[in-house]
């Protein structure tokens, strides 16, 4: 992957940007207040990073989590748990599907990034946007959540 820019924020665009996170989730954004952010363009990803590490993607010029993001900073919003038989469809990439899913944040509304996580650990997966609301998610058949990045892909290994 190849790194195109990188620049630290100033004072106001942290300021906006912590306030963005602290809105998905309250306690990361009290966590970064006293943290270096920088954002960072690797080939089609813009992602912030915390301390030199890349903690968010944007998407939309919204944050959300990486996985790495997720599993160092563990978030307690937006999280939809899949049990241990979802897990080696989910490292592979694969969209997270209802029977799979053993319990979900009943915040998530369709469209939300979401982050995936395993039910014996609580350890984060992936990330994915959920394609229904939180009611929806589990049952019986059918894709409820896209995969967008997982451990182990591109964005995985990316170092700066």
């Amino acid at each position: 992957m190849k790194l195109k820019s990188r620049h630290q924020l100033s004072k106001s665009q942290n300021k906006a940007m912590i306030n963005r996170i602290r809105s998905i989730s309250e306690e990361t954004g009290d966590a970064l207040s006293k943290k270096r952010l920088e954002l960072a363009t690797v080939d089609e990803y813009e992602l912030l990073l915390v301390d030199g590490k890349p903690m968010f993607l944007i998407t939309d010029g919204v944050p959300f989590f990486t996985v790495r993001g997720a599993l160092e900073l563990k978030p307690k919003q937006k999280l939809v748990t899949v049990d241990a038989g979802a897990i080696p469809f989910v490292i592979k990439g694969a969209d997270v599907m209802k029977p799979g899913i053993v319990s979900v944040d009943p915040d998530i509304k369709e469209g939300d990034n979401v982050i995936v996580v395993e039910e014996n650990h609580g350890k984060a997966l992936a990330i994915g946007r959920a394609l229904v609301d939180a009611d929806q998610l589990m049952g019986d058949g059918g894709k409820v959540i896209k995969t967008l990045h997982m451990v182990g892909d591109k964005l995985w290994d990316v170092q700066l």
